[in-house]
């Protein structure tokens, strides 16, 4: 049985940030995903907008709408009740001061997200204190940030550069100063990562930034091997459902065209007395057309 831990809190996450003990984050997209991710000990439940891709089949994040994410919210909330959950704006949800601040409350009162987090540094600093002004926990997110897919020209390494490196530094220390409780690190090269953890004295997290960070954080569709279309270099398989699900599949189909399912073991029973009523009502229809 698993050992009972206690929920995090905001403020337990900074204090993590001071004693350097590690964060076990997730990204889940529904119920069932969100039971694995809680029975299997992890501490915080994301919901990030990536199930655009793995739930819907979008070839990146930036279809998904604020009320497709409150419903993924409330399903996730009540598949992981006791831990604790971050959920990530879509784009466009927090274009403007007044857009964000609408958004950013809708996911906390109608979904139950306890942190919302955004993408972008320096250029978001008024909206991201504007978040945090209005009482929700707020994070960002530097480095690669999917929402800037196609200015990348695709989902594209950040920080190669040293000058790049120092912008994204400087992205992470306007979001620490616009009042957010954290941010994520995603694809940088592990020195730029640790640079940017360094840089700040908030709670952060790495997915693709090597060993830097609070926590780290994958996906869990990449984790249990559940989505296929891709594997980032960053995501690590510690299973292989998607194989598993395809044989249950081929096994299921070949037994119905077989005759092999349903079995009496796979049937319900009927009292004989009440088969035999049955069966004579039956044989009376028939008569009944002769």
């Amino acid at each position: 049985m698993n050992e009972i831990r206690k929920r995090l809190t905001v403020p337990d996450l900074m204090e993590r940030k001071r004693s350097g003990e590690r964060t076990v984050m997730v990204s889940v997209t529904d119920y069932l995903m969100a039971q694995w991710a809680e029975r299997g000990g992890v501490d915080i439940v994301a919901v990030g907008d990536s199930l655009g891709m793995i739930t819907y089949g979008y070839k990146n994040t930036l279809p998904i709408t604020v009320d497709q994410m409150i419903e993924h919210t409330k399903a996730v909330c009540r598949g992981a009740p006791n831990t604790m959950n971050l959920v990530a704006m879509p784009f466009g949800s927090y274009a403007t001061v007044e857009i964000a601040v609408t958004n950013a409350l809708r996911l906390m009162k109608e979904g139950g997200a306890e942190i919302v987090k955004m993408q972008g540094g320096r250029e978001k600093f008024h909206i991201i204190k504007a978040v945090a002004d209005s009482g929700v926990p707020v994070m960002s997110h530097v480095g690669m940030c999917p929402h800037f897919v196609h200015s990348y020209g695709g989902f594209k390494l950040q920080g190669r550069t040293a000058e790049n490196a120092i912008r994204i530094i400087d992205d992470a220390k306007a979001i620490e100063e616009a009042g957010a409780v954290g941010m994520e690190i995603e694809a940088v090269p592990p020195e730029v990562g640790k640079a940017i953890d360094d840089a700040v004295s908030i709670f952060t997290f790495s997915i693709g930034a090597g060993e830097a960070g609070c926590g780290q954080l994958l996906l869990g569709a990449d984790l249990i091997g559940a989505f296929e279309d891709f594997k980032p270099k960053f995501a690590k398989r510690y299973g292989n459902i998607g194989e598993v699900a395809t044989d249950a599949f081929s096994k299921f189909a070949e037994e119905v065209r077989l005759k092999i399912f349903p079995s009496p073991e796979h049937s319900y029973k009927m009292p004989k007395n009440e088969i035999d009523k049955l069966a004579a009502y039956v044989t009376k229809q028939k008569s009944q057309k002769c």
